[in-house]
């Protein structure tokens, strides 16, 4: 019985074998050219990495949908050896749960439906060997007209910061199915992944760690936790501010007041300087103007300093103070920084805001 069955196997084998050499002269033992050419997509949700590895049949002129690819049918949607599909971390398919890994990507159409299969088996040739208990997951989802497709082709549509839309396209029909992910879960996974190497003996990773969090508004314990580690590695300007930005967060505005002032009062000329310019940007004018003030006191006569003059004239509408002041800036620059400089004072000189 088994002689018989591997008999009648390889007989198919080597029948699509001859099939294949006679209508597309390619080889299935050599590295030679195919006429459905191998592709490969990745797209970055987060952190995590989709790819998709595929080969794009041509329509050439025939009937794809209930055709060449017939309507209830598993089919391999794509060209060759299993179109896969590989998760870098756990995602959602169409809102249901699936495991990080690497699936092999089937497709069963129908004239209204289609039903997308996850399966564990991902190094197989084709659908030949499908086996629906291998499956990980099936969803069904609604295909769509779409512009001519001559070849088969995937992509990443309406990307937002925690999932996108996959979608086949051939001929006119496209098939989209929704990959999610726990974009904050996953980071937070990871994080503490990534702290048990040499990363967690320095203190731009720990603060790195706390920033993202306060700017995503996660987890503030562990931002102020990752705060505190950084300091306790190197106590710099950098991390004490990251952690006042944590405290203000978590409600307690008086502790991030105390550790804001004092840091600033001991912080170098370009360090309150790049401070003050991170809220003007960031739409807190008022704000990174009166910090100036603390860097007039410690050093008037510091080229930088001689800038922040200049822009406090021009936020009150006095433009004959900031283009003498930005020719100060301009004197006293190094020569990396005069281009800039001398860029705000053309500006200054046209009455510009330069606060903007």
């Amino acid at each position: 019985m088994y002689k018989r069955s591997l008999l009648v196997l390889l007989g198919t084998v080597a029948l699509l074998t001859i099939s294949a050499r006679i209508s597309q002269a390619q080889s299935f033992v050599m590295n030679l050219p195919r006429p459905s050419q191998r592709a490969e997509l990745v797209q970055r949700i987060g952190i995590t990495d989709v790819t998709i590895s595929y080969h794009r049949p041509l329509v050439n002129g025939r009937k794809i949908w209930g055709g060449l690819v017939p309507y209830g049918q598993v089919w391999r949607a794509g060209a060759n050896e299993n179109t896969t599909i590989e998760f870098t971390s756990p995602v959602t398919i169409e809102g249901k749960p699936l495991d990080q890994g690497i699936y092999g990507l089937h497709i069963i159409p129908g004239e209204n439906e289609f039903t997308v299969i996850f399966s564990k088996m991902a190094v197989a040739w084709g659908s030949f060997s499908y086996n629906q208990a291998e499956d990980a997951l099936r969803v069904t989802v609604t295909p769509h007209a779409t512009d001519m497709h001559e070849a088969l082709t995937y992509d990443f549509d309406d990307l937002k910061p925690d999932s996108s839309i996959v979608t086949l396209r051939w001929e006119k029909l496209a098939v989209p199915f929704k990959v999610g992910v726990n974009v904050e879960e996953v980071v937070e996974q990871s994080l503490r992944n990534q702290f048990r190497g040499l990363v967690q003996y320095t203190w731009m990773g720990w603060d790195d760690a706390a920033t993202y969090l306060v700017d995503n508004k996660g987890n503030m314990e562990e931002a102020l936790k990752y705060s505190n580690r950084s300091i306790q590695n190197e106590d710099r300007f950098e991390n004490e501010m990251t952690k006042a930005r944590v405290l203000d967060a978590m409600n307690k505005g008086d502790e991030a007041a105390a550790i804001r002032a004092k840091t600033l009062a001991s912080g170098t000329i370009i360090q309150v300087h790049n401070y003050a310019r991170g809220l003007m940007i960031a739409g807190k004018k008022q704000d990174g103007l009166d910090i100036f003030q603390i860097n007039i006191k410690k050093d008037p006569n510091n080229w930088i300093v001689h800038s922040e003059i200049a822009r406090i004239a021009v936020s009150k509408g006095d433009f004959d103070t900031a283009v003498k002041e930005m020719k100060l800036s301009a004197a006293g620059a190094p020569d990396p920084a005069k281009p800039q400089i001398q860029g705000l004072l053309k500006r200054v000189e046209a009455k510009e805001d330069i606060n903007k």
